[in-house]
């Protein structure tokens, strides 16, 4: 059972600047993609019911169109369908967050591992540790969020493998679900700020091995510090 959130009309503010990301050809795996970033910024809510009507009114889509990519996200994990309910977006089981981290550990480290000679592509990873420390200067909370998912797709990203971005794009915004309970963001994203900072002067000095090892620990211990914080927030009612 999804998490009871006001089953009214969703907050829609803003969506309807994404309809040009939709093209010409607006498909279901366009709109997935659209919902699926604003899960991953945190724009919709763990157990809010989603609006079929202010959802195709703001991306100016048809009704097919939605259930389609609503169906995809649903396999995802990210959204849950309930019978005479409606679509929900899920929210997520400490199981499934001790999860979440097995598969980062897998991808995140081995894109790192397999790097190759340096000098690496760095840009996108320096632009997401700059970001996060603007956000914390500015007491930003939900942007430092949003910069340390940033970090860790450009991480996975210097693989170059459109595949394994497109695994750590589901596997980063049903995290961001976790993250989104959390009643406290700075406690749990600010403490990684300079060790984002660490990756990335590894990583720029050429030392890959180095940096897969900080990124190791930096897991581990982020599994660790949010899954007990995780289960006493859901335990709690978020």
């Amino acid at each position: 059972m999804a998490k009871a959130v006001d089953p009214g009309l969703i907050e829609v503010s803003g969506l309807e600047g994404d309809r040009v990301l939709l093209g010409r050809l607006s498909t279901a795996e366009r709109v997935a993609d659209i919902l699926r970033d604003r899960i991953a910024s945190g724009f919709f809510s763990p157990g809010v019911r989603l609006s079929e009507e202010s959802i195709c009114g703001a991306l100016g889509v048809s009704r097919n169109t939605l259930r389609e990519a609503f169906r995809l996200l649903t396999h995802e994990r990210l959204l849950v369908h309930e019978l005479n309910r409606g679509v929900f977006v899920r929210v997520v089981t400490i199981e499934d967050l001790t999860d979440i981290y097995r598969v980062r550990e897998l991808v995140e480290c081995a894109a790192v591992r397999g790097l190759g000679r340096p000098p690496y592509r760095l840009a996108p990873v320096m632009a997401a540790v700059e970001a996060g420390e603007r956000a914390a200067s500015d007491r930003a909370w939900r942007d430092l969020s949003t910069a340390n998912i940033r970090f860790h797709q450009a991480l996975v990203g210097l693989a170059g493998s459109p595949r394994t971005d497109e695994l750590m794009r589901g596997v980063l915004a049903e995290l961001r679900l976790v993250f989104h309970v959390m009643d406290d963001p700075r406690r749990f994203h600010e403490p990684y700020l300079s060790r984002n900072r660490h990756i990335l002067e590894a990583l720029q000095s050429g030392a890959a091995a180095e940096a897969e090892r900080l990124l190791a620990g930096y897991l581990e211990d982020s599994l660790r510090q949010l899954s007990g914080a995780y289960a006493g927030e859901v335990a709690a009612g978020g």
